[in-house]
């Protein structure tokens, strides 16, 4: 039986567990941008480095060859950018998915589930089967359907919720 006296009296605690989520993640986000940034900086002076050293080289040997150096430096330079980026969304994926397998640990991991639980069965029917995944999160499944809560699954819907939002890690 549910009663609204128990549920207002643990609102200061879900408020407080939501701000600590909210601030961790905020610090996580911070922590990627900068990383990212570092990453993207580096990679830029490579590339940068590697541009310059293409054209110097072009310039001394005056040769046919000259365009094809430079179409090859500007190739690795893209390269370098975009292996940084791709760095740093890894980076930001791996620490999405380690701050959500740590919530098991945390208070109010069973409230969440209890409210994953609820929104699987919705999604899959109400004579869905759920059963907990072994990071965490649940799965509702019947016949033809499937419905991955699984809190490694939940990690990765936030990283791409994000979208065109990732590209501030790497932007200036």
């Amino acid at each position: 039986m549910t009663s609204a006296i128990p549920d207002a009296a643990l609102e200061p605690v879900r408020l407080r567990l939501q701000r600590d989520a909210e601030h961790k993640a905020a610090r996580l986000r911070a922590d990627a941008r900068a990383q990212a940034a570092s990453i993207v900086a580096q990679a830029q002076q490579d590339a940068a480095a590697a541009l310059a050293a293409a054209l110097a080289q072009a310039a001394a040997t005056a040769d046919p060859l000259t365009t094809a150096e430079l179409r090859r430096a500007r190739e690795t330079a893209r390269s370098a950018v975009l292996s940084a980026q791709r760095a740093a969304l890894d980076e930001l994926r791996r620490r999405v998915r380690a701050a959500v397998a740590a919530l098991p640990a945390e208070g109010g991991y069973d409230r969440l589930v209890q409210r994953i639980s609820r929104l699987a069965r919705q999604a899959a029917g109400p004579d869905a089967e759920l059963t907990a995944a072994p990071t965490g999160g649940v799965v509702a499944s019947r016949p033809g359907v499937v419905v991955d809560c699984s809190l490694d699954r939940l990690a990765e819907f936030a990283v791409a919720e994000l979208g065109a939002a990732v590209t501030g890690l790497w932007a200036p």
